[in-house]
């Protein structure tokens, strides 16, 4: 069993927010299917696959994916996080596996909750500007330009996606995908 999450804050007032790319991202990739709800998140079962979309809110995301964990018995190996990173440029993303943080609080409580840093994330960029308070930025509506940006590099993180369902190891995983970052 895997579990892939996106990262993100559950309203309407979150929606289009840059902060919930990792909501848009499984949104875009799963299309249009009917999510299940619990008290951890909204969630969808494709076989051995678990798509997550915590409702804890951003800062305690962790706590939603140690139920699945749980619940699910699935290896912390077989998680892949997707989440937005103010320090990389927005139309770039990144592969990363056993790392701190990095600042992200989404990710500071899934480090936290499950006490590893081995798992496997996409961080996709979001850029930073620094003349808007980092909460205003992260929680700003996406720009026209960004949303093009944004579009370019979507068929590869569902190429990641897919290679991740594969088996493919976090290895294979960022040699092939990581060489192709701008």
């Amino acid at each position: 069993m895997k579990l892939i999450v996106g990262l993100g804050n559950i309203g309407k007032n979150y929606e289009n927010t840059r902060h919930n790319i990792g909501f848009k991202i499984l949104d875009n990739f799963l299309g249009d299917i009917k999510w299940k709800k619990n008290s951890y998140g909204l969630f969808y079962k494709d076989r051995d696959i678990i798509y997550l979309k915590p409702t804890t809110f951003m800062n305690l995301s962790g706590i939603a994916i140690k139920y699945f964990i749980k619940f699910y018995k699935i290896n912390i190996k077989d998680i892949l996080i997707i989440h937005d990173d103010l320090d990389i440029n927005i139309g770039s993303y990144k592969i990363k596996y056993n790392s701190s943080s990095g600042g992200h609080n989404g990710i500071k409580s899934i480090i936290n909750v499950l006490k590893t840093e081995e798992f496997i994330r996409i961080k996709i960029g979001i850029s930073n500007d620094k003349e808007i308070k980092t909460k205003d930025y992260v929680l700003g509506q996406f720009t026209k330009k960004e949303k093009e940006l944004l579009n370019e590099i979507k068929n590869s993180i569902y190429d990641i996606i897919n290679d991740f369902k594969e088996n493919n190891s976090v290895d294979y995983l960022m040699n092939k995908y990581n060489n192709k970052i701008k």
